[in-house]
């Protein structure tokens, strides 16, 4: 009897150490050194004592141990079953539209002294002072700004203005001379399939609902034109932004990686527009400067996320770690149902890792409020632009430090399953992310081989 009890908590020993020893692996790979020195320590804990105390021959404390061991493991698997506590959660859908004049981007493109300046700031008092503030500031990509490389910020801009190249791509008049019939089903699930072909790693489709589309435009030629729901679906994707470029935030690394996956967002939406176009139905892309829709909606709507804390879609591989193109179009095609997402709420109404890293204050730490007749999460946008323009980049710190933006492999992939399905798992794993990756992740640095 001794010996089996000594056999199976050495053998559960080197199991338990075992799985601690490959995460340890994993977060190696992933260049996660404090994680990988935390799961070595674990592992190496678990081994030892499971050895020694097996070796001590004490049939009563074998016992107890062999059963915590067991316990643990029980406990652990049922974890990652299904439970969830009595919640009314429903997707909120907006009152209203945005306009896209009150965007950070468009008020940025305002000029002291014009009439357009005049105009908008006789009609928004509010907005005056604190853009008069990020307005004396460097700016993005600005060579008196503090994260500023000569080269890093010169390929980021290579990358947007390779995404200005698209805009007269955007929308153009349908190409092909007659329609070819289709059937929506077959090409809802090509336009999808070939979608991921060209990069995207999920793509949706939704109806196209009036608070998609910006009320007025606000940028550029746009300024001031008032837009409607033109088509009747919207194809949103996304495209992953890599981990350790995101992982460096905010240094540079962060805006060159946001422009590229725009511009690798902007080539595949074009490309999808210009196909739907060649088959005889009217396409428009939505690419980053040249947007008639609010992004994040749409891919919501159209199954691929949710909206959390900081405003950006949580997707459920790669979290916020993501951009996101649309091409709205009439073609047929059928449509995918929202998921609404009660654990990528709850999870982040108890984590607040990303209010906790901002450095400008700018993401509430509050539960959601009611907004506009919407029950959600708001950020200071004043504030984070503010914080960009002395940076020179678009900082990134509240992507980087999400347990959501974890790598998509086994390990990680557990947890969010886990984080998906059970209510008492959730917590857990965000004390488990505390404790192994901290609460307030380090700032990385730039990628090796990227470093000049």
């Amino acid at each position: 009897m001794l010996k089996a009890l000594e056999i199976a908590l050495f053998g559960i020993g080197i199991l338990s150490a075992g799985f601690f020893l490959w995460a340890a692996y994993v977060s190696k790979n992933e260049n996660e050194p404090f994680a990988f020195r935390k799961f070595i320590n674990l592992g190496l804990l678990v081994f030892f004592l499971s050895f020694l105390i097996a070796m001590s021959h004490n049939i009563l404390l074998i016992s107890i141990v062999l059963a915590i061991l067991l316990s643990l493991i029980i406990i652990g698997l049922l974890l990652l079953l299904p439970f969830e506590k009595k919640h009314n959660y429903k997707l909120a859908v907006p009152s209203s539209q945005i306009d896209e004049r009150d965007t950070m981007f468009s008020r940025r493109e305002l000029k002291g002294g014009t009439e357009v300046y005049e105009k908008y700031y006789s009609a928004n008092k509010e907005f005056q002072k604190p853009d008069d503030e990020f307005r004396v500031l460097p700016g993005l990509l600005n060579p008196k700004s503090s994260q500023y490389n000569p080269i890093h910020f010169a390929s980021a801009a290579a990358s947007f203005q390779a995404v200005e190249v698209f805009y007269n791509e955007a929308e153009v008049e349908v190409k092909a001379e007659t329609k070819l019939e289709v059937e929506a089903e077959e090409v809802s699930k090509y336009i999808k399939s070939w979608a991921k072909k060209l990069g995207a790693i999920d793509c949706g489709i939704t109806l196209l609902k009036d608070y998609h589309v910006y009320s007025y435009g606000g940028r550029r030629e746009r300024r001031d034109k008032q837009y409607q729901a033109k088509h009747k679906f919207g194809i949103a994707f996304t495209v992953e932004m890599d981990k350790a470029m995101v992982d460096a935030a905010p240094k540079a690394s962060i805006v060159m990686e946001s422009a590229q996956q725009y511009l690798e967002s902007g080539k595949i939406a074009i490309q999808l527009a210009n196909f739907i176009r060649n088959l005889g139905y009217e396409a428009r892309a939505h690419i980053d400067g040249n947007y008639e829709v609010v992004c994040p909606l749409v891919a919501r709507d159209a199954g691929l996320g949710e909206i959390g804390r900081m405003g950006l879609l949580m997707t459920p591989m790669k979290g916020p770690r993501v951009r996101i193109g649309v091409v709205t179009t009439n073609i047929p095609l059928v449509v995918d149902e929202p998921k609404p997402q009660f654990s990528v709420i709850d999870f982040c109404t108890i984590c607040k890792k990303c209010a906790e890293s901002c450095p400008s204050n700018a993401i509430s730490f509050n539960d959601m409020e009611e907004i506009d007749g919407v029950k959600r999460w708001k950020i200071n946008q004043e504030a984070c632009f503010t914080l960009w323009c002395k940076l020179g980049t678009d900082c990134g710190r509240c992507v980087s430090v999400c347990p959501y933006s974890h790598e998509d492999n086994v390990l990680h992939n557990i947890v969010r399953k886990g984080i998906k399905n059970n209510y008492i798992f959730r917590r857990l794993a965000l004390k488990m992310d505390d404790i192994i990756y901290g609460r307030q992740p380090v700032s990385k640095e730039i990628p090796e081989n990227l470093e000049i």
